[in-house]
């Protein structure tokens, strides 16, 4: 295990807790670690957190289902990205509902 690095299971108590958790990728692919948090878990406080301390970038998984029961197109038709990210279009929303 790399230094600095927490081990699997005090990763898994902690998204437990409520907790963020870091999810690094490979260095062959993008390179990035990605902050993930249960969304039963997301306050106004920890989403501010994230739209602060990351890119801002807020990803929430949806199932194809979902996407088009809100009519939310793929963002990009022919995706020709090798890792096949499938990101819909952009949202924002108010509605505490």
């Amino acid at each position: 295990m790399a230094k600095g690095f927490d081990t699997i299971e005090s990763t898994i108590e902690a998204f437990r807790n409520g907790e963020f958790i870091v999810v690094l990728d490979s260095q062959d692919r993008e390179n990035e670690g990605d902050l993930i948090i249960a969304a039963e878990d997301v306050t106004t406080e920890k989403m501010a957190f994230m739209v602060r301390y990351t890119s801002g970038l807020i990803c929430a998984p949806i199932t194809s289902q979902l996407a088009a029961g809100l009519a939310l197109p793929q963002m990009v038709v022919d995706n020709e990205d090798p890792n096949r990210t499938a990101y819909t279009i952009s949202i924002d929303s108010n509605d505490e509902s």
